[in-house]
């Protein structure tokens, strides 16, 4: 019998359609809510995304998992609710987006043994279990490090051992076979299991997802191009990449114009595609004159809220003159579909927007250091290195030309009452408001929340705590004048934070009010206790 080896995630989600991603250990028929799809294969795994149609909007429809016609989710004696698909009506002005980032898996032993510390997103799947459903969050969305392909548990460095003997890269994944690894034991979670088979779910990568400082820069790329195991390290990343999360971030109209996603399909449920898919991943990687051939952002509409994930990652352009978190095509597309009318504009951008101000101006000053010729760019080079100074400030134009387009979508008689920038990446949590010159009818706000489940160095918080102090933060201003750096587009003030530990945040909207509310897990991993609870903009 054909077995569900990781699913059901429900993944895109509208008023009248869904679709559903599984993993299954064979080939086999996937079945749910009555629609049907053939699984495709990579290597000797097997996917499907099943697409589910005609849904009535603002119903729900609860839903099993079928292989072959055998039912084999939920699983029996199962103390989770149903798994259900919610859609909304136009009617319905509420809307309730979960999100946070930085979630290592957990190990074997209980929560309270957890040297990471609870897991956040856990101890929110065990709260919402016991809520009624008009409590439930209506978007899930992970903003980066869902897997950690370079610090995997001791349990999967083990497994690699045996599998590659301690060949390079040691104590790190390398191939396909050995991503899938990492998402098996994270998503694996019965908690986690059952939460995302019943919150839409969008995600975008960040460097851990692939390797720590993936794409920091021009000489970190050349660094990784001359060993020997890198080019086979980034195919295989990006093609799991493209299986277990962005092909779900695709609406049904993105899934009828994708080129890959039909030449998979067109392969036949029995045809190894591993080769096209790390093909394609190497495209994907790759820089030609000044372009990417894949861009992973993409925009999804839950009422009268617009979203728009933006990849801050592989969309990286280094071998010019100008660094930019974005490509110029990218960023025109982005502008593009910033366009319409909508109540609130929320960009996901795995790296934060509004930094600490002394760490925002001492990254722009590195950028520019690190530009010099001879040793003293090599030692800036070392500096961003070493401090991961590589966040929207350490490319400084994009910084400037996110702050404009912003800036102009917040002014004007239609302007949505708040634009919002969720992110995570820098393992402490906090609410910033920006202030234009010439002020905006939106409120433009940053939301971080990271991590969801790990333990950064202790040194981070009285590091973060001094960045956020205004003196530190003139002083650097300071600085950055004398290194040439052009004057802040805006000025930002923080409203919250820094807040630590292992958290997970919700932006729930009300027509045109808004409000960031930020949680901590308890230390038994079973709770949650809220930090900090904002009226968007602040009253």
């Amino acid at each position: 019998m054909v077995k569900l080896v990781l699913g059901p995630v429900l993944r895109h989600v509208n008023a009248t359609s869904a679709t559903v991603w599984v993993e299954t250990d064979a080939s086999t028929e996937v079945e749910i809510a009555g629609h049907r799809a053939r699984t495709f294969r990579v290597g000797e795994l097997h996917y499907a995304l099943v697409r589910i149609e005609n849904l009535e909007p603002g119903t729900t429809t609860e839903y099993d998992v079928r292989l072959d016609g055998e039912v084999v989710w939920p699983e029996p004696g199962s103390e989770f609710p149903p798994c259900r698909i919610s859609t909304k009506s136009d009617e319905d002005l509420t809307h309730r987006i979960v999100f946070g980032s930085c979630r290592a898996a957990k190990p074997v032993q209980p929560a309270t043994d957890d040297k990471l510390g609870p897991d956040a997103l856990d101890a929110y799947a065990l709260r919402m279990a016991k809520q009624p459903q008009h409590d439930w969050p209506d978007a899930l969305l992970l903003l980066g490090d869902q897997v950690y392909a370079d610090e995997p548990t001791s349990k999967t460095k083990e497994w690699l051992r045996r599998r590659r003997g301690g060949k390079d890269p040691v104590d790190e994944v390398l191939h396909f076979r050995e991503y899938a690894q990492l998402y098996h034991e994270s998503w694996g979670d019965p908690e986690i299991r059952w939460l995302m088979s019943t919150v839409p779910t969008s995600m975008i990568f960040d460097d851990h997802d692939i390797r720590d400082d993936w794409n920091t820069s021009r000489p970190w790329r050349e660094q990784m191009a001359a060993t020997s195991w890198w080019p086979e390290r980034i195919r295989a990343g990006l093609a799991s990449y493209w299986v277990y999360q962005h092909l779900g971030n695709l609406g049904p109209d993105e899934l009828e114009r994708d080129d890959l996603y039909a030449k998979v399909l067109a392969a036949g449920s029995d045809t190894d595609v591993q080769p096209m898919l790390e093909e394609f991943g190497a495209r994907a990687d790759a820089e030609l004159d000044g372009k990417k051939s894949t861009w992973w952002s993409y925009r999804r509409d839950y009422g009268r809220v617009r979203l728009l994930v933006i990849d801050t990652r592989c969309g990286r352009i280094l071998s010019g003159d100008t660094r930019l978190m974005v490509g110029d095509e990218e960023f025109d597309w982005i502008e593009r579909n910033a366009e319409g009318d909508y109540d609130h504009l929320v960009i996901g951008s795995s790296l934060p927007w509004l930094m600490p101000h002394a760490i925002s101006h001492a990254q722009s000053i590195n950028e520019r250091a690190a530009a010099r010729p001879g040793l003293r760019g090599r030692f800036g080079e070392r500096v961003r290195q070493v401090a991961d100074l590589e966040h929207w400030p350490a490319f400084r134009d994009s910084f400037e030309r996110l702050a404009g387009f912003l800036g102009r979508i917040g002014r004007g008689d239609d302007a949505p009452s708040t634009i919002c920038v969720l992110s995570g990446d820098v393992h402490h949590s906090y609410a910033a408001q920006g202030h234009y010159p010439e002020p905006t009818d939106s409120a433009v706000m940053q939301l971080t929340c990271s991590p969801v489940h790990n333990d950064p160095p202790k040194f981070f918080r009285p590091v973060f705590r001094l960045a956020w102090w205004p003196p530190m933060g003139r002083v650097l201003r300071r600085l950055a004048d004398r290194a040439g750096v052009p004057a802040d587009p805006l000025s930002w003030t923080r409203l919250t934070g820094p807040h630590f530990g292992n958290s997970i945040a919700v932006l729930e909207v009300d027509g045109r009010q808004a409000r960031f509310v930020l949680e901590s897990a308890t230390p038994d991993g079973r709770g949650l206790v809220e930090v900090a609870n904002l009226g968007l903009p602040p009253a």
